[in-house]
């Protein structure tokens, strides 16, 4: 069977490495040997392999030696010490220096294959696991998040700061769809925490019952059906941040307890007296407006004042529109890539009507509509009747009164009778289902005087 696995053995004795190398070249392993620690090195340094297989007792540079070298620039690369002094002292000096395993002279040969195997596995397992937090890391990191928008840039510029203080509470204020977990997990990224100590929690999708057993963990026996003993988001996220998604939901009873943790730095578990440490940062987000919610009674206001030290507000994206043709290749690349197949840019006519529609959903409507639009899309191009927008004039039916509504929304710099003119040839062509001839004569012209 052919493998890919590369493994270096290591041994002083010719016969005993050459018999190893056989046998691992039978099971499909490309094999390459040495004499000695030094020479195992040097070859380090000429090629890569995926597992050191070494001698314990050399002349020169014992196992243990050569493991601590290599430890030094290749710390996840496995390595197997073999010795024919097998001791529980040995192995347990081995596996204290960072050795993967160990086997003893004389070999058991099927031992040998299984230890190597695993060791293999594992290591791919890693490595794949390392890729995909490369991947979440590169996907949730300032430098992925694309805008022109002043008012954007103002909302970056103080995440970025907040950022570099790790412990800090952020508030962070936004309509639905604008990006509120998108940003917080950028300011988790750039703080230098691991990807995987990002816990969210959702403050409103979650039964009041159940929440703070969510969000702390219960003891076994704390309530009916707490059969064992189970942790909370809180100690799932030490060490790094712990988000509460629409924060402005979360029951008044609960609401203490919360704010015992950012005051204190503790919390207990449901059905227990012993605190435990909070180790790690909170930010909220909430579409709604905390002061008004504890103005009114439903959010304390002890509670609000702690956690708006450092707030900031995501702007919608009928705020930013801007941001709306950059917003659009990008997903549009993701796409791309995820789907496996070609896909087409988009017309003019159909970023038009995009930049001026209202977005209620904001970029998480956007990127739904482009995701619709490249499925049925057949053709090289994205046009207005690929678009799916839900706002009047857009849509694809014919208007049902006998009064026709155009909204035209022009910044300054970009309000000219070309755009004016373009914009209006764009609704037409939405209204007509691209067929040109019906959009001349619904504009009244000829259809050569449309072209």
């Amino acid at each position: 069977m052919k493998r890919d696995a590369r493994i270096l053995v290591v041994d002083d004795k010719q016969s005993f490495r050459f018999m190893i190398q056989g046998y691992l070249e039978d099971a499909g392993y490309q094999v390459v040997s040495v004499d000695g620690g030094e020479e195992a090195l040097a070859e380090l340094e000429r090629s890569s392999f995926d597992l050191i297989l070494s001698d314990m007792v050399m002349p020169e540079m014992d196992g243990v030696t050569l493991l601590r070298r290599i430890r030094s620039t290749l710390p996840e690369l496995p390595f197997v010490l073999v010795t024919a002094h097998g001791s529980v002292d040995s192995a347990v000096a081995a596996m204290k220096e960072g050795a993967d395993d160990y086997l003893l002279k004389p070999l058991n040969w099927e031992e040998l294959l299984l230890v190597v195997e695993r060791l293999l596995a594992h290591s791919r397992l890693r490595v794949n696991y390392d890729r995909i937090l490369a991947s979440e890391r590169d996907k949730f990191s300032f430098q992925n998040i694309t805008s022109s928008s002043p008012l954007m840039g103002v909302t970056l510029a103080a995440a970025r700061q907040v950022a570099a203080s790790p412990r800090t509470t952020v508030a962070l204020y936004g309509e639905s769809g604008v990006g509120k977990e998108v940003l917080a997990r950028a300011i988790h990224n750039a703080s230098g925490q691991n990807m995987v100590s990002f816990v969210a929690i959702n403050c409103a999708a979650i039964p009041e019952t159940l929440l703070e057993s969510e969000l702390f963990g219960h003891v076994k026996g704390a309530f009916t059906g707490a059969d064992r003993d189970r942790d909370g988001k809180c100690c799932r996220a030490k060490g790094g941040t712990l988000f509460l998604d629409e924060i402005g939901d979360m029951p008044l009873a609960l609401q203490p307890k919360l704010l015992r943790l950012l005051e204190e730095r503790v919390y207990e578990k449901v059905g227990s007296d012993r605190q435990v440490t909070a180790d790690f940062r909170v930010i909220v987000a909430t579409h709604r407006d905390l002061k008004e919610c504890s103005d009114q009674g439903s959010f304390r206001q002890d509670l609000y004042h702690r956690l708006n030290i450092f707030p900031i507000i995501i702007p919608p994206l009928r705020q930013r529109r801007e941001d709306i043709p950059q917003l659009c290749e990008q997903f549009l690349g993701y796409f791309r890539q995820h789907q496996g197949k070609p896909l087409p840019g988009l017309s003019q006519a159909a970023l038009d009507l995009m930049v001026h529609h209202d977005w209620p959903g904001n970029v998480r409507e956007l990127r739904n509509l482009l995701e619709y639009a490249t499925i049925v899309t057949t053709g090289d191009l994205i046009r207005p009747e690929h678009i799916r927008l839900l706002s009047p004039g857009a849509d694809h039916e014919e208007p049902e009164s006998d009064l026709i509504s155009l909204r035209l929304d022009f910044s300054p710099e970009e309000f000219s009778l070309e755009a004016v003119t373009r914009r209006v040839m764009a609704w037409a062509l939405n209204q007509c289902e691209n067929n040109k001839s019906s959009a001349a004569r619904l504009l009244k012209c000829s259809r050569k005087l449309f072209y």
